[in-house]
């Protein structure tokens, strides 16, 4: 006997979970960051891509179940960007966060006791961090491959003179406070490399709309307020993987088990970084909804206006932060 036809009716263009909450957020962000969604063939994504298009025209499958198409839906999202419709990059996708994140800020912390080992990290980490950037970008507009290249050199450039501005001034410390350093260099560059690799949001805004989705305009104070988000999102992301596994690692390196095999000393840091980076991750994610929302009145004069020509009442417009 064949299941009953699904309803038309299920909003997928949203999450799966109330967004107004926490617990929700981090339910749906759990479900984007999953790491087993990188081993899915292309197959498997082009399937569920089709899938999604297909209910969102009305179109029902037979015998597609709900739990079925939000599987869907939460593998269509992780591949395909929300604005574009484009298939991201592969280690530019959230749910490649963990495993690329923990390999690079794991390294990052055991090697930072040389200067070359500092820049070499800080640059794959900040080369790394470009591709996301760019990869969750908010809005369709594009970047030209120019200004795509200005923005990672100052980035890059920008986060390996902090890192090693910062190693300067902790020669003379503990070695405890050494090993802080990545995290504070991280933190740093943070706030440099994500506006430069979004500045085109900042010079021309990032779409916003109505409850509805229904395009209202551009605004680049809705980008500032993405971008701001965004950034605290990251540093507490990082947060937990930096300033954990120093603390855990000072303790073990005086202990003769990693002195008679110092080998393990970065596996066993690259793990502690996984374990912290599973858990903060999606949580750090969670902290601002991915629609985010904001008031008219808090929009440009020329946005506003040219909201009330649509909507004199509406008092709230939407955008995706980007992640």
């Amino acid at each position: 006997r064949m299941p009953p036809t699904l309803p038309t009716t299920i909003n997928i263009r949203e999450p799966r979970w109330d967004q107004s909450t926490f617990q929700g957020r981090a339910k749906h962000f759990f479900t984007v960051t999953d790491p087993r969604n990188l081993l899915l063939s292309g197959a498997a994504l082009d399937e569920a891509r089709r899938l999604v298009l297909a209910y969102r025209a009305g179109t029902v499958p037979p015998g597609l179940t709900e739990d079925e198409l939000w599987r869907a839906k939460y593998i269509y999202d992780s591949a395909f960007h929300p604005d574009t419709g484009e298939k991201m990059l592969l280690i530019g996708r959230m749910s490649a966060q963990v495993p690329m994140n923990m390999t690079i800020t794991g390294c990052m912390l055991t090697f930072y006791r040389t200067t070359p080992a500092v820049v070499f990290w800080q640059w794959v980490n900040q080369s790394f961090n470009a591709i996301v950037n760019y990869t969750n970008r908010s809005g369709d507009a594009p970047i030209t491959p120019s200004q795509l290249g200005t923005a990672y050199v100052s980035a890059t450039g920008g986060a390996v003179v902090t890192a090693l501005g910062l190693k300067s001034l902790t020669k003379h410390l503990p070695a405890i406070i050494g090993r802080y350093v990545p995290f504070a260099a991280v933190a740093a560059a943070n706030c440099i490399n994500i506006p430069l690799m979004r500045q085109r949001e900042l010079k021309v805004g990032i779409p916003v709309t109505d409850e509805n989705g229904n395009r209202l305009g551009e605004s680049t104070a809705a980008a500032q307020k993405a971008i701001f988000q965004v950034v605290v999102s990251r540093i507490g992301m990082a947060a937990p993987a930096m300033a954990i596994p120093p603390v855990i690692m000072n303790v073990l390196e005086k202990r003769a088990f990693l002195k008679r095999y110092p080998y393990l000393n970065a596996p066993l840091q690259v793990g502690l970084v996984g374990l912290c980076l599973v858990f903060a991750t999606p949580l750090c994610c969670a902290l601002f909804p991915q629609k985010s929302s904001m008031q008219v009145s808090s929009l440009e004069p020329s946005v506003q206006a040219q909201i009330r020509e649509v909507d004199p009442q509406l008092h709230t417009v939407y955008f995706n932060k980007g992640l």
